[in-house]
C-alpha cells in the first residue's frame, strides 16, 4: 500500500483532489518501479491538480510531472533495486501517473541516473523548471554566448526556471539582468546573483520600432508576447534568445527585421521530449555549476496535503523560487 495525491472528476464535470491510501496493482505498466522521495510544482501540475487543463484525459489521476527516489523493482537491465533515479517530462503526470506518490511506475527510457552530488531532494529543487533553465543556457552557449560579452536578461525572473538560470549565470561569470514584475522579490533575485533588477513595465510596453540600441548578449525567456517581441529589438548582433515559456501570451506582434539585420536566434528550448543524452548533459552541468547553496535558498519544503492550494498558487504566479514535495510527509 503506497499513499498519493488522487485527483477525481465526479459526474457534473468538477474535480477534486484528496490523499488516498491505494494498493500497488493501482500502478500503471511500466519497466522500473521507483520508490519516490521527492517532487516538486510546476505550472503544468497546478493544471493537473485542477480541471487537468486539457493534459489530463482519463480519472482517477495522479498528477506530479517530476520526482526523485530508489528503484525498487526493475525488468530493466539499466536499472536495478537501489538505484537513484530522476524523471522529468514524457508526458508523467499528464497522461501517465506521475509524482504525487510514494510509488510510481514508469518506462525505463523516461528516468535518468541522479548525477553526482545532488541528492533527491536537490533534484527536485531543480525538476523540470531547473533542466529547463541549464538546456537554455546550453543552447545560448552552443550558438556562441560567453561571459564577458555583455549582459544576459532572464524575464520571469523569480519563477522557477528563472531563479535556477539567474543562479546558475551568476557562478558561470555572466552579468544578469534580472526582470520581475513583483519588486519584493529584487532581494531574492540579487541573492541569487542578479546584478541588476529589470521592472517588467520597462519592457512590457510595446514601441513601432522594430530596432532599439543593442543591450542584451543572450536572454531566457519565459514570458512570450509582447515581452518577446520588444526583447528581439534589444538583441545584441548575433545574440540569441532561448524561449521557454508563455507566460505573456502565446502570440508574437514582431517583426523579422531583428532576424534580418543584426542576425538573432530565437531558439525553442522543449524539455518534454528532450532525447537521453541531452538531458544527461543538462543534470551533469547542473550538478557542478548550480550553487548549492542558492539552491537551497529557493527551496519552499510542502507535503501531500500542501498540493491541491499549491497548485491554485503557481496558475496565479503566486510561487517563488522552487516546491519541493517530500511525498512521504
Amino acid at each position: 500500500m503506497f499513499r498519493a495525491l488522487v485527483v477525481e472528476k465526479d459526474a457534473d464535470g468538477a474535480t477534486h483532489a484528496s490523499v488516498q491510501t491505494l494498493s500497488k496493482d493501482r500502478l500503471p505498466q511500466g519497466d522500473v518501479t521507483v520508490a519516490v522521495d521527492f517532487s516538486t510544482v510546476n505550472y503544468k501540475d497546478g493544471l493537473c491538480l485542477g480541471s487537468g487543463g486539457g493534459l489530463v484525459r482519463v480519472w482517477p489521476h495522479v498528477p506530479g510531472v517530476d520526482f526523485a527516489g530508489r528503484v525498487e523493482e526493475s525488468s530493466d537491465s539499466r536499472y536495478k533495486s537501489g538505484d537513484q533515479v530522476v524523471l522529468t517530462g514524457w508526458r508523467v503526470g499528464e497522461s501517465h501517473w506521475g509524482g504525487y506518490a510514494e510509488k510510481a511506475r514508469v518506462r525505463a527510457d523516461w528516468l535518468v541516473p541522479l548525477p553526482k552530488g545532488l541528492t533527491t531532494r536537490q533534484a527536485m529543487a531543480v525538476g523540470t523548471a531547473g533542466l529547463t533553465a541549464m538546456l537554455a543556457i546550453n543552447a545560448l552557449e552552443d550558438h556562441g554566448m560567453k561571459p564577458g560579452q555583455g549582459p544576459v536578461l532572464v524575464t520571469g525572473a523569480a519563477g522557477g526556471v528563472g531563479s535556477v538560470a539567474t543562479a546558475i549565470l551568476a557562478k558561470l561569470g555572466y552579468e544578469v539582468a534580472a526582470v520581475t514584475g513583483r519588486p519584493e522579490t529584487a532581494d531574492y533575485l540579487i541573492s541569487l546573483g542578479a546584478s541588476r533588477i529589470v521592472p517588467r513595465e520597462e519592457l512590457a510596453e510595446t514601441v513601432k520600432r522594430p530596432l532599439e540600441s543593442e543591450i542584451w548578449s543572450g536572454c531566457i525567456d519565459a514570458v512570450g508576447g509582447a515581452m518577446l517581441a520588444r526583447v528581439l529589438g534589444q538583441m545584441k548582433y548575433g545574440a540569441s534568445v532561448a524561449s521557454v515559456g508563455l507566460a505573456g501570451g502565446t502570440a508574437l506582434p514582431a517583426t523579422v527585421i531583428p532576424f534580418l539585420l543584426r542576425g538573432v536566434n530565437i531558439l525553442g528550448i522543449d524539455s518534454v521530449m528532450k532525447p537521453f543524452a541531452d538531458r544527461v548533459r543538462a543534470w551533469n552541468r547542473i550538478a557542478k555549476d548550480l550553487p548549492l547553496d542558492k539552491l537551497e535558498a529557493m527551496i519552499r519544503p510542502a507535503g501531500l496535503s500542501d498540493l491541491p492550494a499549491l497548485g491554485a498558487a503557481i496558475l496565479k504566479g503566486q510561487i517563488k523560487g522552487r516546491v519541493v514535495v517530500d511525498v512521504r510527509a
